[in-house]
């Protein structure tokens, strides 16, 4: 059995691009950073920032393109998959991209202004009824079929 499955909750790197493929599908593209925390030998606190390239499709690419903008939250679950291509001057190039399967917006920042002492900006705690969890497809997944 083998797993392709990716699960990332970070903060967009630029407003995604909505374009349409010649038969009229939607699709959106964005960047997504990630941090990680962690202690260096010396005990220093110390960050590292992963990017990450979302592929979005159909109802779900217009919904990122009219809610996300760059610095929005969003959880993304999805595959990872890699495509080439030749350039004008015949080079080849690789990228690796997240397929989005399913996203979650985040909440969205309130103003301008900043949580006291935090450095992270204010969010509406109430509930979003804008921005729902947004489920295109279902897994094709079945419980029962899982070996263990």
């Amino acid at each position: 059995m083998n797993v392709n499955k990716v699960f990332i909750l970070g903060n967009l790197t630029r407003d995604p691009e909505l374009r349409q493929t010649p038969t009229g599908q939607s699709v959106a593209s964005f960047g997504v950073a990630t941090n990680a925390f962690f202690t260096d030998k010396s005990g220093v606190r110390q960050k590292k920032t992963e990017f990450h390239n979302v592929v979005v499709w159909g109802r779900q690419a217009e919904i990122a393109n009219q809610f996300l903008k760059k610095g929005s939250s969003v959880f993304v679950e999805g595959h990872l998959q890699t495509r080439g291509w030749q350039d004008k001057q015949g080079q080849n190039h690789k990228t690796t991209e997240i397929i989005c399967d399913r996203m979650q917006l985040g909440p969205k920042p309130v103003g301008g202004s900043a949580s006291a002492g935090s450095g992270a900006p204010a969010v509406d705690e109430a509930p979003r009824e804008d921005l729902p969890e947004i489920n295109v497809e279902e897994s094709d997944i079945k419980p029962e079929e899982i070996p263990f």
